[in-house]
């Protein structure tokens, strides 16, 4: 099959398909992946085929993180953010779909790749890294907190799926209004149609870490994450390669693409903090934060393969992006997280709840003393076997394997209903 994946954001937006590529191209599928242009050489390296989208998701990042979690403000920067690329994206994906057999996206084209499967005739995946388009009373939509009644949990669902509805008909028409860009019928991925199968839904987390929902439809599937097999290939810079052996096993903190302005004083609370607890530490810079000369006690690199990096470290503290947290959960190891936005707190509240971390600290209530605490209570006997525990489980999965197998199956379905 010719397959192209729509996807857009940061890295941990692109990160998950990479694997998933890797392994459909391994069983003779083509592959296309449609991201930020800033991906380009991440997305190549592994020898998939590369489509540049206009815009640079570090912009409404940061502010969306410089509004504190606040749902308007996330609202109108995604808003405002599509509205200036919009007319470009949606060319650039066009042509990413030309000829394509089959389309799967992520969230952040959810509407626009299921509308074009249906343009094209031709089946759809849609692949969430958080619970978007599966309501459920377990627990409320990713951006809200736990209501603690069913029926309220489970409206929260219904009202965010429609909410990103409505928001996407007024932006295509606001584009076309702007650009004279064509008007299109869009198609909503839940909505049913008798000449189309149900698009699967698969959900790219452990389900050790948030298992299936019982009022989940069939189409509905909790994989296991998408991860590469371990690398040992791997050939880290010798700083990198010394710094976990020159002492005590050290704590790693990565914000990944979190772009804050108050970098520079998260970098000191955490330097304060891993002092005031006698830790030695690894921080990542990613794209937020701050970036300064090494020491014996403390190293800072831009980013490291988590993989081999966090089994070599005691503890991660990071901002709670899924793949982080899915991340070490694998390795096996205890968890801070300090969310800064969107699904962060849902997925950090999730981590304490199955007992790998501390209560979680917002990036907005965060200091020396919170984060040396937490510290302190992340290395506690029990969440360290109970990180331990886990790790073997979700180790054992196979997400990528399993979507696979998901994808393989509704493709041949839809080939023999349309043989029909």
């Amino acid at each position: 099959m010719k397959i192209t994946i729509l996807t857009y954001g940061s890295r941990g937006d692109v990160q998950p398909f990479l694997p998933l590529s890797v392994r459909l191209m391994s069983r003779g599928h083509s592959v296309k992946i449609a991201a930020p242009a800033r991906f380009k050489s991440l997305v190549e390296q592994y020898g998939i085929t590369f489509v540049p989208l206009s815009g640079d998701p570090a912009g409404p990042i940061q502010r969306i993180t410089d509004g504190r979690l606040n749902i308007f403000t996330m609202l109108r920067e995604g808003v405002v953010h599509a509205l200036e690329i919009g007319k470009d994206v949606f060319r650039e994906s066009a042509e990413a779909c030309e000829a394509a057999d089959l389309i799967i996206h992520a969230d952040s084209h959810t509407i626009d790749g299921h509308t074009r499967a249906h343009e094209l005739g031709i089946p759809d995946i849609h692949i969430q890294t958080f619970p978007m388009y599966a309501a459920t009373g377990d627990y409320p939509n990713v951006v809200l907190p736990d209501l603690k009644i069913r029926a309220l949990n489970y409206i929260t669902h219904v009202v965010g799926q429609r909410i990103i509805w409505w928001l996407t008909l007024y932006g295509f028409e606001q584009i076309h209004r702007r650009t004279r860009f064509p008007r299109r019928k869009l198609y909503f991925l839940l909505d049913k149609h008798p000449l189309r199968l149900s698009t699967p839904i698969l959900c790219a987390w452990s389900p050790s870490l948030l298992p299936p929902s019982k009022e989940w439809a069939e189409n509905v599937h909790v994989t296991g994450n998408f991860f590469f097999d371990l690398d040992s290939n791997y050939q880290p810079p010798l700083e990198l390669q010394d710094f976990p052996i020159a002492g005590s096993p050290p704590v790693c903190i990565s914000f990944g693409s979190m772009v804050n302005r108050e970098a520079e004083k998260i970098d000191k609370v955490v330097r304060e903090a891993l002092s005031q607890t006698n830790q030695r530490g690894i921080i990542l810079s990613g794209w937020g934060m701050a970036n300064r000369p090494s020491s014996k006690d403390l190293l800072y690199i831009e980013s490291a393969p988590h993989d081999w990096l966090l089994p070599r470290c005691s503890m991660l503290v990071h901002h709670g992006g899924a793949g982080t947290v899915a991340a070490g959960l694998r390795a096996g190891i205890p968890q801070v997280v300090v969310p800064f936005m969107t699904d962060q707190p849902f997925w950090a509240r999730r981590a304490h709840m199955i007992g790998v971390s501390p209560k979680p600290i917002l990036v907005q209530n965060l200091t020396v003393q919170k984060l040396a605490e937490e510290i302190a209570q992340a290395d506690a006997p029990a969440i360290r076997e109970r990180a331990k525990t886990l790790g073997e489980i979700v180790r054992s999965e196979d997400g990528v394997g399993r979507a696979v197998e998901l994808i393989e199956s509704h493709a041949r379905r839809w080939n023999e209903m349309v043989q029909l």
